[in-house]
C-alpha cells in the first residue's frame, strides 16, 4: 500500500478557474518539481507524462488535491505511469484536446534522464539507451511547441559531448555536426533556434543546495523573429543556509520531546545541531555559505535511502546531519520508537523526507506517494522548483512579448 500523506482539500469549486497565461507539456516530470516551478510562472499543464508508478501517483494526487490546481484537475491529463516512447498526442490528451486545438502547445518541457551523460555513471551519452533526447527531439516535431526547456545533469555540458549537443542544436536549428564515424553531417533543422544551453546552479535562486543543472532553451523562429531571449539572473545572492532552511522543521521535529522524559537529551541534540549548521554556514559564508550537496536520488538498482556518496555524506555532518539514512516522518518515529536512530543519534539527526523536500525547494504542502525509501528518491531526482520557475519566467517574457507583437499587427 502507499502512502502519500496528502493534505485534504475540497474538490467543489465554486468558480471556474483562471485561464492560465501560457501552456505546457511535460515529459520525465518525475514528481513534480519541474511542473511545479512552470506552474508558478504561469504555463498550465495540458499533459504531465511519467514512466515511475509512485511518482505518477505522486503527480495525480497532488493535482487531484492542490487548492491553486484547479485548472489542472479540469484540463490536465495526468497519465498512468508511461514510457515517453509510448506517448502519442492523439491517444493520451483527452482531457486536454479541447485547449490544445484551441491554444496550441506553448512549451514542451522535460528532465529527460540524466545516467547517460552524469558524472556518478559511465557517461556512455548516445550510447546509453536511457538517453531521451532523440525521443525528445521528434515530440518537438509532432507537438510543434512555441518554445522548449530540456533539463540535464551539468556532466552533458562536458567537452566529451560537444560533438552530441552540436547534433542536438543542428536538429533543431539547422547546421553541421560530427557524427560518431567522424564526417561532418548537415541538419537542416526543424525551424527553432537555440538561445541558450548553459548551467545554473540552483543555489543561486534560495535552494539551500549545491545543484548545478544544464538547461536548453529553444524557440520556434516564427516566434522568436526579433525578440531577444534574456537567461535567468540569480534571485538570491547570499546564499539560503542550511541552517535557516530547516531550523523550523527541526525545531517541529524536537519540539514533542522538549518535555517530559527525553527533555534534556533532545534539547542538548537540538542546541548540537543548530549550533553546528550555523557555524558551518558562518565557515564557508565567503565560498557561498553552509548549503547542502547535491542530494542524489539514485534509483531501483540501488539499495535503500541515504544522502549520497562517502565524499556528500561528509559534507552533511559538518552540517551536523547523519547522512547514512533517512528518517521516518515524526508520526512514524513516535509509534516505531525511532527517535534514538532518527533524532539523538551520535552523528546528528537524520533527515526526514520533507526535509530533503525542503532542500529541493518544494513547497511544503506538496506530499509524494509510496514509502519512505521511494518518496525520498523521487525528492533527490527532482528538479528543484525555484529553478524552474526561473527558467519559465524566462521562455514567458519571449511569448509574452511575441504575442503583443502579433496582437499590434493584427
Amino acid at each position: 500500500m502507499t502512502r502519500t500523506n496528502e493534505p485534504e482539500h475540497s474538490m467543489e469549486e465554486t468558480e471556474e478557474p483562471q485561464e492560465p497565461e501560457f501552456t505546457s507539456i511535460e515529459i520525465c516530470a518525475g514528481a513534480g518539481g519541474q511542473a511545479i516551478g512552470l506552474h508558478q510562472a504561469g504555463f498550465g499543464h495540458l499533459a504531465l507524462v511519467e514512466i515511475d508508478s509512485y511518482a505518477a501517483e505522486t503527480l495525480e494526487k497532488n493535482v487531484k488535491s492542490h487548492p491553486k490546481w484547479g485548472w489542472e484537475r479540469r484540463n490536465c491529463d495526468v497519465l498512468p505511469p508511461t514510457d515517453v516512447n509510448d506517448f502519442k498526442r492523439d491517444k493520451h490528451l483527452q482531457k486536454s484536446v479541447g485547449v490544445f486545438q484551441r491554444r496550441g502547445l506553448d512549451l514542451l518541457a522535460g528532465g529527460v534522464p540524466c545516467p547517460p551523460f552524469s558524472h556518478a555513471g559511465k557517461q556512455l551519452g548516445r550510447d546509453d539507451e536511457r538517453d531521451l533526447f532523440p525521443r525528445m527531439l521528434t515530440l518537438v516535431k509532432e507537438l510543434n511547441p512555441r518554445a522548449v526547456m530540456i533539463e540535464n545533469v551539468r556532466g552533458i555540458m562536458d567537452p566529451k559531448f560537444d560533438d552530441y549537443r552540436d547534433w542536438i542544436k543542428a536538429s533543431l536549428q539547422g547546421g553541421w555536426y560530427r557524427a560518431e564515424d567522424g564526417q561532418m553531417v548537415k541538419e537542416k533543422g526543424i525551424g527553432y533556434k537555440v538561445c541558450a544551453w548553459d548551467i545554473l546552479e540552483a543555489s543561486d535562486f534560495g535552494v539551500p543546495q549545491l545543484r548545478p543543472r544544464a538547461i536548453l532553451v529553444a524557440f520556434r523562429s516564427d516566434i522568436l523573429k526579433d525578440v531577444k531571449y534574456e537567461w535567468p539572473a540569480a534571485t538570491h545572492e547570499d546564499h539560503v543556509s542550511v541552517a535557516k532552511a530547516l531550523e523550523a522543521s527541526m525545531r517541529s521535529r524536537y519540539e514533542p520531546y522538549l518535555k517530559g522524559a527525553h527533555a534534556k537529551l533532545a534539547r542538548k541534540k537540538l542546541d548540537l545541531w543548530l549550533d553546528t549548521a550555523r557555524k558551518r554556514h558562518d565557515e564557508l559564508v565567503e565560498k557561498g555559505g553552509g548549503i547542502a550537496p547535491t542530494l542524489v536520488g539514485g534509483s531501483k538498482k540501488h539499495g535503500g535511502a541515504d544522502l549520497g556518496p562517502s565524499r556528500a555524506k561528509a559534507a552533511w555532518k559538518q552540517l551536523g546531519v547523519n547522512g547514512l539514512g533517512v528518517a521516518n516522518d515524526p508520526k512514524t518515529c513516535r509509534e516505531k520508537g525511532t527517535e534514538d536512530r532518527d533524532l539523538f543519534g551520535e552523528n546528528g539527526p537524520m533527515l526526514t523526507v520533507q526535509q530533503a523536500a525542503i532542500i529541493q525547494g518544494f513547497p511544503a504542502e506538496w506530499r509524494f506517494a509510496g514509502g519512505k525509501t521511494a518518496q525520498y528518491r523521487q525528492v533527490g531526482n527532482a528538479f528543484p522548483p525555484p529553478v524552474a520557475r526561473a527558467v519559465g519566467e524566462s521562455i514567458a517574457d519571449v511569448l509574452r512579448a511575441a504575442r503583443e507583437r502579433e496582437s499590434e499587427k493584427a
